[in-house]
């Protein structure tokens, strides 16, 4: 399965914890002011790249405690990352994704362009859109204090944003 890529990292630190394989997906309609990665607006920049090649990039890494979706904006392209979510999980490593979404939108439209595929193979989500007035260099994993750190199958059990620590 195909997917537009920004780019990876084989082995962040900075995309949650432990030592991650992270993927920038390219895309975004958020275009939040401040953004750390406005490279990844456009939908037509970046490049395709097959889901499996990604595949093969994480296998290779032994020490990855899993992988994250980043952006760009990663429901913008949920059924590859569904696809390629399974297949990560079935490896016995987590999936973070990253999104300017809030879980509620989410899960109000979640039969909607795949955005249940996505959710449900993902361990913990980091929502909400970037805002620079709430900019925060102390909360992990997060740039501004609006966005929330989820247990992401809790929250899709309860219906509602469970927060856990990272």
């Amino acid at each position: 399965m195909e997917l537009r890529i920004a780019g990876t990292v084989n082995d962040s630190i900075v995309d949650g914890p432990g030592i991650r394989f992270t993927i920038f997906t390219q895309g975004c309609p958020h275009h939040c002011d401040g953004c750390h990665n406005p490279d990844t607006h456009d939908f037509s920049g970046g490049k395709i790249i097959d889901t499996d090649e990604l595949l093969e990039k994480i296998r290779s890494n032994p020490l990855l405690d899993g992988v994250t979706f980043s952006g760009g904006e990663p429901f913008c392209q949920a059924e590859a990352l569904a696809h390629l979510g399974k297949q990560i999980r079935a490896m016995g490593l987590n999936v973070i994704t990253y999104t300017g979404y809030t879980f509620e939108k989410l899960w109000a439209e979640r039969e909607t362009n795949h955005w249940n595929d996505l959710l449900e193979v993902t361990d913990f989500l980091i929502d909400g859109p970037f805002i620079l007035a709430q900019k925060d260099w102390n909360i992990r994993f997060r740039g501004s204090s609006n966005q929330r750190y989820l247990d992401c199958q809790e929250s899709l059990r309860t219906g509602t944003a469970i927060e856990c620590e990272p």
